[in-house]
């Protein structure tokens, strides 16, 4: 990424989440009991949706390659992360962070298009019921998730090369649990002017797009549910779109607080405490809130239990 003409540094020392030896362990036991009950059920979800034919409709093929982001986004982080809590230095290699970068940027951009893709899924789903699986079609889906992802995977990439060709021969000290480009560029003997207003264009171009995809399709989901007369329908109307919704309210408000804010305001400190909600707690959370609020899973969840408890029968049976 860099040649030596352009860094001496070699390595990063991440300042982590605390420089208290006495929370070491037990933040250790806690982030890795999160990211355990992440991994099983962003890959449970995906399974699931997968192997149940119930479930092979728009909507769940748009959550499970969000359960797939979520996965990614927090697996990127969150190991490098527990190791480093028993380390006495957390020291990451200067291509390491780089890929470190470059997986940050790329998945928690496509979780915010994901996420807007998901509103207009879930506005052509009740604002046309019946035109919906010809609207929504096999290659439409593909479209829409492809789009997120080659967008910001080559963005992400722009932005990593552009970062790793600063000279960084001062500090190679990160104040942060993981290599996040704002402070990296805190660290940079060079100019960083340039990078500092693309960063902040990029980032609020990408958030205050995908959120106006997402206000604008539930301004037509509350206009086409309030045509409808019945009460019991509006109810399941807006219990189709709540998972959604909570979902939307707490990854754009995490990144609102992050990246919308006055500059002036930036401390890499919150910025640390900001960044361990998006980063570990909203991919654990995620799975959870489509689940509980959504019969289609819990129902495809009981099938495959009932299935798999029959097969052992029929084996012991056979035994």
């Amino acid at each position: 990424m860099a040649n030596s003409n352009h860094s001496q540094v070699t390595e990063f020392i991440l300042l982590g989440l605390t420089t208290r030896p006495e929370l070491q362990v037990v933040l250790f036991i806690i982030f890795l009991i999160v990211y355990s009950i992440s991994v099983v059920r962003n890959l449970g979800l995906i399974l699931l949706i997968q192997v149940s034919s119930q479930l092979h409709t728009p909507m769940y093929f748009f959550l499970s390659h969000l359960a797939f982001v979520d996965f990614s986004f927090t697996s990127a982080i969150t190991p490098n992360m527990l190791i480093n809590f028993v380390q006495e230095t957390n020291v990451i290699s200067f291509h390491a962070c780089a890929i470190q970068v470059y997986c940050f940027i790329s998945f928690v951009n496509i979780e915010m298009f994901l996420l807007a893709v998901m509103a207009y899924d879930r506005y052509v789903a009740i604002g046309n019921p019946l035109l919906y699986t010809v609207a929504m079609s096999h290659r439409l889906c593909v479209q829409l998730v492809a789009v997120p992802y080659v967008y910001c995977f080559s963005m992400a990439l722009f932005h990593t090369i552009i970062t790793f060709q600063f000279s960084y021969c001062a500090s190679n000290v990160i104040n942060h649990f993981y290599c996040d480009y704002i402070p990296l560029l805190a660290l940079s003997c060079s100019d960083t002017h340039v990078k500092e207003i693309l960063i902040f264009a990029f980032a609020r171009f990408d958030i205050i797009s995908s959120l106006l995809i997402v206000i604008i399709s539930y301004i037509f989901i509350i206009a086409a549910i309030l045509r409808i007369r019945s009460t019991e329908g509006r109810l399941k109307a807006f219990s189709t779109c709540g998972s959604h919704m909570v979902a939307v309210t707490i990854f754009y408000g995490t990144l609102i607080f992050m990246y919308l804010q006055p500059q002036s305001n930036h401390s890499l400190d919150t910025d640390k405490m900001t960044s361990v909600f998006y980063t570990t707690v909203i991919p654990m959370l995620n799975p959870l809130i489509y689940s509980l609020r959504n019969k289609d899973v819990k129902a495809a969840l009981r099938k495959g239990l009932g299935n798999s408890l029959i097969l052992v029968h029929l084996r012991n049976f056979c035994k």
